[in-house]
């Protein structure tokens, strides 16, 4: 059993922490610098924050420290003009997080292979703060999963320092809204989500993405800003699959359904355009909405759409096989002897993150 510490007034002088995150002086630390967590460190190191960036893969910080960004996102240029920064620490070292006002966890969040949630990196990530956990830090949670874990699985964890949560340190869920390629919306004008434990956490959560971002969105508590990452991902899923199952509708009805779908997007209200293709990839849609199926299982709850969804999505790279396969015969040719090429192997335009791209297994 452990002996829970009591924190001294000094220690955890929470509006001391909140004034340094409406003046941009607080340190910040990222655990995992992905494709995450190394813009949101830029973006605090912009407002004049200390980061502190954390990643257990010595190459990323090697990068790093050489100036070179591995991000597409992240100009290489604005790396290099931060690395000989005093508030600027990029380290494989769990105990420079000590010095951090916010711990901010952005670890990955994979399925299984039975579908089921990998939470293996949250768990590492908070035991390795709780061995370096004080009295007066924030930690906040942005990798996406199902409603629960932040109170159910991290809480705990952190608990075992010693330390209780609302008393000696405080706790919160914000989900990462990245979209790689984009170029109209980054860390900075998409607008963020924040759910603390306790009205406290919730304060410090919000005035801290206040200080970077242009609009935070409160929301009561960390199981609802767990949800709503979950809603707008399987939202996408549904969509994409319903538009996939149109496609295949519409090639036999004999129509192009490009044009279709261009000519319902003139309607200025009560449609969203989604558009067909041979799959979902990337880190989100085809993993997301298989945490908030999972517990819904758990609780006993159906969730129809998302596995309908699930069915179609991973059926179209077989169709689109097909597809190929009738246009070179078509063409007279043999598809043993055939040479195909295929252009583009990332899961949209524009980026080369080819994670859970439907072309390939894995």
């Amino acid at each position: 059993m452990t002996t829970t510490r009591a924190a001294s007034p000094d220690t955890f002088a929470w509006p001391r922490l909140l004034d340094g995150f409406h003046q941009c002086h607080a340190t910040i630390g990222i655990v995992g610098l992905g494709y995450v967590g190394l813009p949101l460190a830029v973006a605090f190191a912009r407002k004049g924050f200390a980061v502190i960036g954390f990643d257990v893969n010595e190459q990323k910080i090697t990068e790093l420290h050489a100036g070179r960004s591995y991000i597409l996102d992240v100009p290489t240029d604005e790396i290099a003009s931060l690395r000989d920064s005093s508030r600027w620490r990029m380290t494989s070292q769990p105990a420079a997080l000590r010095e951090a006002d916010s711990i901010i966890i952005c670890v990955p969040t994979p399925c299984q292979r039975g579908k089921e949630p990998d939470l293996s990196y949250i768990e590492q990530a908070g035991r390795m703060i709780a061995g370096v956990l004080r009295p007066g830090q924030l930690i906040v949670l942005e990798s996406t999963t199902y409603p629960g874990t932040t109170e159910e699985l991290l809480l705990p964890i952190l608990e075992t320092s010693g330390l209780q949560c609302g008393r000696d340190f405080h706790l919160a869920f914000s989900p990462e809204r990245i979209d790689p390629g984009n170029p109209t919306y980054h860390v900075e004008n998409t607008p963020k989500v924040v759910g603390g434990l306790g009205a406290d956490a919730g304060d410090l959560a919000c005035a801290m993405y206040s200080a970077v971002i242009e609009r935070v969105v409160r929301v009561d508590s960390p199981r609802e800003a767990e949800m709503a990452k979950l809603i707008e991902n399987t939202f996408r899923h549904i969509n994409i699959a319903l538009a996939n199952e149109l496609a295949l509708i519409a090639r036999k009805m004999g129509v192009n359904i490009w044009q279709a779908i261009e000519a319902a997007t003139s309607k200025p209200y009560g449609f969203m355009p989604f558009y067909p293709g041979p799959g979902v990839g990337g880190h989100c849609i085809p993993i997301d909405p298989h945490y908030l199926s999972w517990k819904a299982r758990e609780m006993g709850a159906e969730t129809s759409f998302i596995e309908l969804a699930e069915r179609i999505n991973h059926s179209m790279p077989d169709y689109v096989v097909r597809l190929v396969i009738d246009a070179v015969n078509q063409a007279g040719k043999s598809i043993r002897d055939a040479k195909i090429l295929l252009i583009g192997l990332a899961y949209k335009r524009d980026i080369d993150d080819h994670r859970h791209r439907p072309l390939l297994p894995g």
